[in-house]
């Protein structure tokens, strides 16, 4: 679990807001359960490091406030429409026996064991993040799909996938399809329409035509050069 050293922040105005970003420092607040919301700020450094990692707004983290670590979750980050720059930072307090909604990312394992991949078969992903209903204190970071052994045609539901205890898809009343092992896409080459092979036979013919007569005609020419050589020869004797 991540550990982010934070401070309390007294600002009151758009431009103290302003002046602590202009610090290298992100404003931010952590509200829930029944303490009052604090208002925080962070190094702009820890948050884009918190950024850069992987499913981090499923992450639950470590906030260390005034000597104090409160457990965390990140649930919105505003950023600035010109530089892209982390702007603003909610947290969601961990609280015991609470339960909150999160769209949690999906990871596929051994794709090289599958024999329909193998053979070609393509992974159609219908889900690439499921919203749970998941226990503050037992939120999975990722649901993992082992595709081991799946042949094309095979279609991966929710019910395949094993769910922390007290965790449940907020879809409910049906086995929604996550991913399936389709068969392979194969693009057929358009056949010619009729017309068009009897033009290219017919093009085809008065090519092979041409060809030879144009033979002819050198046949003949050269011909008629042999003749005329002879006659000339005749006329010196």
């Amino acid at each position: 679990m991540s550990l982010i050293q934070a401070t309390i922040r007294n600002t009151k105005t758009r431009g103290e807001l302003n002046a602590l970003r202009k610090n290298g420092e992100v404003p931010g607040i952590i509200y829930g359960g029944e303490n009052a919301n604090e208002k925080i700020s962070l190094s702009k450094k820890e948050v884009n490091n918190l950024i850069n990692k992987e499913n981090f707004l499923s992450n639950v983290i470590s906030i260390k406030l005034d000597d104090k670590e409160q457990k965390v979750l990140p649930r919105e980050i505003t950023f600035d429409t010109i530089s892209d720059e982390p702007k603003h930072i909610d947290f969601l307090r961990v609280v015991k026996g609470a339960k909150i909604i999160l769209e949690i990312p999906v990871r596929f394992i051994n794709n090289e064991l599958s024999p329909g991949l193998k053979r070609g078969g393509v992974l159609n992903i219908v889900r690439r993040k499921v919203e749970l209903k998941c226990p503050t204190e037992n939120i999975p970071t990722e649901l993992v799909v082992d595709l081991e052994g799946l042949d094309i045609g095979t279609s991966i539901k929710i019910s395949s996938i094993k769910l922390p205890e007290n965790v449940t898809p907020t879809i409910q009343g049906r086995d929604f399809v996550i991913a399936t092992v389709a068969a392979p896409t194969i693009v057929k080459e358009p056949e010619k329409p009729a017309e068009a092979e009897g033009e290219d036979s017919v093009a085809a013919e008065g090519s092979e035509a041409a060809v030879a007569a144009e033979g002819e005609n050198k046949t003949a020419e050269t011909d008629d050069k042999k003749s005329e050589n002879e006659k000339t020869v005749a006329e010196k004797k």
